[in-house]
């Protein structure tokens, strides 16, 4: 266990990450409505501009979101801009909390960029699939012509990013619009800080590694997809040991080969882990929770005519992170469909690190992976 990791996580034990699985190992989900409303009492912040950054509110199709815009400078006619939907397990935290409003000011100030970051619904109010809902409904709605025009932004120089359960979004938002035939604007770039993008398996040599790995144990993730999905906490054994997806469970049969880390993690990650394979399970899982094998929430099970269309991408991975390789693994299989990647890893670095990067809760690891995010989004926006 790193020292960086025993020092971070001592400053983080009054955290509301540290509140968060204390609800979720007590099993009260119910209460994460309760939870989300005191950390945005307390850390939720206006609106408030300064002489370098204007905030303001505004609603997007029916979704909230954040905008933050640089002041136009001499002789610039239009901007570059970054669409960004904030982690937190599809169930916590907000456009409008201390962390995400820093660091998409710094993104905005950095990249000279319009920030537009989405106030998605969040668990218990709504699950799967309202949030992608949320978050492609707000997206679609900045990319209209008139909407870049009100905003002074280049229409061939958008980014859409996300952390976390928001990379998730993310991806699974890109991949919609990379189908959508109607649209004539579409992003760019992808940018995915640490995301979430599978729960097909969770004894990938990341998850087996840093089971018990502070900040987001094996156990809060699979809490957290129970939540999304709406499904029964009595279940997380099962999936522990991919009951789900057993060789006799005839679902999962056809997304097995995309999501093969024996072929797709290098030897640095895969080190002596063996896969976990059950060969008989629950198929009643999969009944129960179709949305374990749906792509809007999985975008790792996408099939290659659909990462065929994704645009230039970015992925950000640390190693003290069970969500290590879902990033790796999707790299790999874009890379495989001719996209170009970059994949970013972060050896000393631990799930969520990006964000904390003010008092109290500087970490130089957030600062880190934050500057190597910013010079990449402005080297290639």
């Amino acid at each position: 266990f790193p020292r960086c990791l025993s020092k971070a996580w001592k400053d983080l034990s009054c955290s509301w990450f540290d509140i968060c699985h204390l609800i979720h190992y007590l099993r009260l989900s119910h209460h994460l409505i309760i939870l989300n409303y005191l950390i945005c009492t307390f850390d939720k912040l206006k609106s408030v501009s300064s002489e370098d950054i204007n905030i303001t509110d505004a609603v997007f199709d029916g979704v909230e979101v954040r905008v933050f815009e640089p002041p136009a400078k001499r002789d610039e006619r239009l901007k570059r801009s970054v669409v960004y939907i904030h982690g937190g397990g599809w169930a916590l935290a907000s456009a409008r909390t201390s962390l995400y409003n820093n660091l998409c000011r710094i993104m905005a100030e950095s990249l000279n960029a319009v920030v537009v970051s989405v106030e998605y619904r969040l668990v218990p109010e709504v699950c799967f699939p309202e949030q992608f809902h949320d978050a492609l409904r707000a997206t679609k709605h900045f990319l209209q012509p008139d909407v870049l025009a009100e905003y002074s932004v280049d229409p061939s120089r958008i980014a859409i990013s996300g952390d976390s359960a928001g990379g998730n979004l993310a991806a699974a938002v890109c991949q919609q619009l990379s189908k959508d035939e109607h649209l004539t604007i579409r992003p760019k770039l992808q940018a995915l800080i640490y995301p979430v993008l599978q729960a097909f398996d969770f004894n990938t040599p990341s998850y087996q590694q840093n089971m018990n790995m502070p900040v987001l144990p094996r156990y809060v993730m699979i809490n957290y997809w129970i939540d999304y999905f709406n499904g029964n906490y009595d279940l997380a054994h099962s999936l522990v040991i991919n009951n789900h997806t057993a060789l006799d469970v005839g679902q999962a049969l056809s997304f097995r080969g995309r999501l093969n880390w024996t072929s797709l993690l290098p030897s640095s990650f895969k080190k002596n882990y063996k896969p976990v394979i059950q060969t008989t399970g629950k198929a009643e899982i999969i009944r129960e929770i179709p949305a374990l094998l749906d792509v809007r929430a999985v975008p790792l099970l996408a099939e290659n005519e659909t990462l065929q269309l994704q645009p230039k991408t970015y992925i950000l991975t640390c190693e003290n992170d069970v969500l290590r390789d879902d990033g790796a693994m999707y790299a790999k299989r874009l890379e495989h469909a001719g996209v170009e990647v970059t994949l970013d890893h972060f050896d000393d670095c631990f799930h969520g690190c990006m964000i904390f990067t003010i008092w109290p809760t500087d970490f130089s690891a957030g600062v880190q992976t934050r500057n190597s995010y910013i010079k990449w989004l402005d080297e290639n926006l």
